[in-house]
């Protein structure tokens, strides 16, 4: 009976440092690994630099929009781009217009001065 006693007696002395330790490893496993850990941390800055690199391009190619179509406007209207427009959508050229089809559908006009009849 004395060494079943001597056990628990032990057993009752290491027993708060076990748990504790397993507390610990518990806890800091879930600081690293868990859902809202540091590797999650990690994760979501590397997706928000993602995000804003393509809110940046999105921005820059918005703004290039907007300035296409205020040169489209009534009240300053540029003759060139309404030109280039007109070209785009009627599929219209003159005769001393070089026109260069590109690959994916887009056209390059380039106006020559001597080049009539080079078609």
């Amino acid at each position: 009976m004395s060494v079943l006693h001597e056990i628990r007696a032990k057993g009752r002395q290491i027993l708060p440092p076990v748990i504790g330790i397993c507390l610990v490893g518990y806890f800091a496993y879930h600081a690293v690994q868990g859902d809202r850990g540091f590797r999650a941390l990690l994760r979501l800055k590397h997706e928000l630099a993602q995000a804003k690199a393509l809110e940046s391009a999105l921005a820059a190619e918005r703004a290039k929009l907007d300035l296409r179509v205020a040169l489209l406007r009534p009240d300053r209207l540029d003759p060139d781009m309404l030109d280039e427009r007109a070209h785009a959508l009627l599929n219209f050229g003159t005769a001393d217009e070089l026109v260069i089809l590109l690959p994916g559908g887009r056209d390059v006009g380039s106006r020559t001065a001597g080049a009539a009849g080079n078609n």
